[in-house]
């Protein structure tokens, strides 16, 4: 039975930064070290990390929200792609804080896919913005 991972990440850089290096191609795989391809509008096409992870971009409000569909290519086919929901918000004086909610998790994936965005992308998306 697919399940919903619900975390949130304090990162040092403010809300709309956040917002924008999660969909600028370029700066999202350099914080993943991996390429990316990624857009700003509804229906743009999402894929990383060497093609592992794919879907599509389902709703963007400016600043705030970004919705996806997503999907790691090991799921098995009978897995029903997954939604991504992440919210963006101001945090202190200058910090952001991103909330994530992940929906349709493939039960066999949830603790790799739980574990995998503090790993894959809020340790590097902290050190990115501490070099920068």
């Amino acid at each position: 039975m697919p399940r919903t991972i619900m975390i949130a990440a304090s990162l040092p850089a403010p809300s709309d930064r956040l917002f924008e290096m999660y969909l600028d191609p370029e700066i999202h795989a350099a914080i993943t070290v991996a390429p990316v391809t990624i857009g700003a509008t509804r229906g743009s096409e999402f894929r990383a990390f060497d093609g592992m992870l794919s879907g599509t971009i389902l709703q963007v409000m400016p600043r705030r929200l970004i919705v996806q569909s997503w999907r790691a290519a090991h799921w098995p086919a009978d897995a029903i792609d997954s939604t991504l929901i992440l919210t963006f918000w101001p945090e202190g004086e200058s910090g952001g804080r991103i909330e994530l909610t992940h929906v349709n998790v493939a039960d066999d994936d949830f603790t790799g896919v739980s574990e995998g965005w503090e790993k894959y992308y809020w340790t590097p998306w902290r050190n990115y913005i501490e070099k920068k």
